[in-house]
Parts: C-alpha cells; structure tokens; sequence
C-alpha cells in the first residue's frame, strides 16, 4: 500500500495489481454555494472517502456505508446483514463493546446503524475537534469485529426482541405485507430483520462468512460533513484500517448495483393479516420505478401532489373534507432494479371500505385527467423544499455524499437537482400518471378482518 495518508491527484495514479491504483486518488467533485468543498478519495484498496468542508459548522458526522442489504442474503439467511450490523457493536481486538459506546459518549457524541434492503450504514456524529476519536472508533468496530460467540447468542435474543415488537406495530407492519404482496420470495419481499424461523437457527460461522464476504474495502464508502479538512480525514481512515481485514491489495471500487434484470413482480394480489387492532392499516399500490429512471424527478411531483403533504389531494379529500382518517400519505420507494408506489392510511375498521373506495377513485382520476398546472408548480417547489431544507445538518449531508457514490455512482450538485426539478413539465408528470396509476394494484391489510374478503 502507499505510505499512510499519501492523497495524490489522479494524474499520479498507476494501476495495481487487481486493477486498480498503487496510489490514492484525490478529485473535487463540486464547490458548491450552498455548501463547503466536496473531495472524493479513492484508496489503492477501492474504499472510496468522501467529504464536505463546511467551516461555519462546529460539529462532524461521519459514516461507513457497506453496499450490502437484506436482499444480498439467500433465504437461510435472512436477517444476517441486520444481524451483523448489531454485533459489529459488541468488541474488537482493541475495544469492548462498553468502549465503543463510552468513547463516544465521553465526548458529547452519539452512534448509531442501519441497515435497509440495498445498504447498511455506521454513523457517528462529534465536535468538530473529536472527529479523530470518531474515526477510530467507528472504522475499528466495521473493520475488525470479534462476533464472538456469546455475542451472537446475547444479540441473537435482542434481534428476536426486536422482531416481536414490530409485530405488536401493526402501522410498520402492514408496509412489510404489502412489499410481499408485490415482490413475494424475492428478497425484496422479505423483512430486513429476518424471522424468527431464520435468525433463531442462525450460527456465528454464517454470520462471520457473511462479514467477511461483503465487507471488502470496494464495497466500501466513508463519508465526513462538518468542519473538516479532506487530507487529514484520508490520513486518518488509512491509520484507523492499516493492519485490519480492509487494508488490502489493490483493487477497484465496486460499481454501483446494476438495474438489470428487472426484478419480476407478482400479479396483483390482496394479502390481509388478521390482527385484533383498533385501527385497520391498507396500503394500496403497484410496481414503481427504479432509482435511475429519469422519470423519478416527475414522481416525487406526483407523489407530493396525490398524497405528500397536508395540501394533497388524499389528505383533503380523506381526511380534511371527511374525517375518515388521521393519517393518509402516499409514497414512493426506489431500488437499483424496481420500486414501489402506494398509498398508506389508518382508519377505523368500519371505514376502510370507503376509504379505499376514495382512494381507487382518486387514483384513478388522476390517471385520467392527469394534474393541473397549479398543482405541478406546488408539487416542484414541495420537492425543492424539502430537498433544500434537509441538507441543514452535516448528518443529512454526510448521507447525500454516501448515497451519490454508492447508490448513483455519481454526486449531482444542489443546483442541477433544482433544475432537473424545475425541467419537469405538466406533461411530464400526467404522461407518468397515466402510466402509473393504472397499473393493477396490490392491497395489504391489517386489523381485525380474520376471514374478510377484500379482493373484490
């Protein structure tokens, strides 16, 4: 490897032996108005850095982003990439589980994890001038993890935990019934967290493999926001890995996950879970689009219109006019090869039928009749809003550097994200309407309806 904290500009690179480069590589991506200095590092061992300078804050959030979900787990598996994310926390050669957390704590700090279908992430957020401690702490607990055995099996019984009080949420629960309904077996139809059939049987040896197989430094992004300086966050990582399972030979970034094939969707089916609630929770919608659809910027205008916001048409029609629900939101969710649109609200058991009445309704006039051109300006300036307002803390920003690399394989700066937004037309919007919205529909239900035939 390159001596520790070596940062050179790409016309120094020289290629290595799987590929890549015996040097660091070090470009700026953008110097944005409405940020700091954005710098990409990428190592000899393909982990890629990547920071935001911003002077004016006094804090620092710090991530590892693995390119590893729940859906790179085969069926045995399920729950293994939660799993793991749970024990990197427990010890290291250098550290006790009591000592990561102390470490941080002793500063002001905090840490947390998460893991989703596509990616899991390790964060750390510090004073400006304990990002050194950070670093050390969070790159030794993703890097070099003991998974020991009596770790696995104390975890084993917080993750089972975990599992009986999303069932007790019938709100959380019904999202996972409706991703089965239109996804069935295929990972990404199952829950993250596994089941209690897959996590109970499941051995350290598995868990162990697993780490090891998808936690290589090419599948490896880390990523700093705050008051900082690029050269030295490099430096630091390098220190933080040197002599870990990631300091490695040469190699390339791994791409980002490829779109194709599509994933293969089930036909349109109603899945109900019968459950002695005093709220019924549907959820009614279709196959998506994925993440590098250029349409995505006309479905958050879409989606802000139908059911975003307290302004959307099925918050005023369902809630606001006739008091049919508390909550009612529409969303949409994206991966590398597919999505997800829906519609979500919790209702009075007696009330679902003419909610999801007003809802096919709804859907499907607009569907028909596409949005006014009032209603896709407020839909864009929504869009602009939101995306503006959350970068205006270093975490919301260390998350965008992340996301860019690892999901899209590039950062788009703020202002041509603004203009993608401000391109998308009235036509843009009713054309992917018309598409969308009458595609068959899946429902998924919870409450009490044990023998209720909703398929009609």
């Amino acid at each position: 490897m390159a001596p520790s904290g070596a940062v050179r500009h790409a016309t120094g690179a020289q290629p290595g032996r799987a590929g890549g480069s015996t040097r660091a590589v070090t470009r700026t991506l953008s110097d944005d108005p409405l940020g700091g200095t954005v710098r990409r590092t990428v190592l000899p061992s393909g982990l890629r850095v990547l920071t935001e300078a911003i002077p004016a804050m006094r804090s620092v959030s710090f991530g590892i982003w693995v390119s590893v979900g729940s859906r790179d787990e085969t069926g045995p598996q399920a729950g293994a990439a939660h799993f793991l994310e749970h024990l990197l926390f427990k010890g290291t050669h250098k550290r006790t589980a009591l000592d990561i957390s102390a470490d941080i704590e002793a500063v002001g700090g905090e840490t947390n994890a998460f893991t989703t279908k596509e990616y899991t992430c390790y964060y750390a957020r510090v004073l400006d001038e304990d990002l050194p401690l950070a670093i050390d702490v969070m790159c030794d607990a993703v890097a070099d993890s003991l998974l020991e055995p009596a770790d696995v099996e104390t975890e084993r019984g917080v993750i089972l935990e975990e599992i009986a009080m999303h069932d007790d949420e019938p709100g959380d629960e019904v999202h996972d019934l409706f991703a089965r309904a239109v996804y069935g077996d295929h990972p990404l139809g199952r829950l993250i967290s596994g089941t209690e059939e897959t996590v109970t049987p499941m051995t350290r040896r598995q868990i162990h493999g697993f780490y090891r197989r998808h936690y290589t430094p090419a599948q490896i992004v880390v990523a700093a926001a705050g008051n900082l300086d690029h050269g030295a966050v490099v430096k630091l990582v390098r220190q933080a890995l040197a002599g870990t399972p990631l300091d490695t030979d040469p190699a390339v970034p791994a791409p980002h996950r490829p779109a194709a094939p599509a994933v293969r969707v089930q036909p349109a089916t109603t899945l109900v879970e019968p459950k002695e609630t005093e709220q019924a929770h549907v959820i009614l919608g279709c196959p998506g689009i994925d993440r590098l659809d250029e349409r995505r910027f006309a479905l958050g205008v879409l989606n802000n219109v139908l059911g975003g916001g307290m302004s959307s048409r099925l918050f005023q029609e369902i809630r606001e006019r006739r008091g049919l629900a508390y909550s009612v939101y529409s969303y949409a969710s994206q991966y590398a090869d597919s999505g997800l649109f829906a519609v979500y609200a919790g209702c009075a058991p007696g009330k679902v039928d003419e909610v999801l009445e007003l809802t096919r309704a709804e859907l499907a006039r607009v569907a028909a009749d596409g949005l006014t051109g009032a209603e896709v300006a407020r839909g864009k300036g929504m869009s602009k809003g939101s995306f503006v307002l959350g970068l205006e803390d270093t975490g919301s920003r260390m998350s965008r550097l992340a996301k860019g690399e690892l999901l899209y394989g590039d950062l788009m700066p703020v202002d041509e994200l603004l203009a993608r937004v401000d391109a998308v037309s009235v036509d843009d919007v009713n054309t992917l309407a018309a598409e969308l919205l009458a595609r068959p529909m899946s429902l998924a239900v919870v409450g009490p309806f044990d023998g209720r035939d909703f398929s009609a």
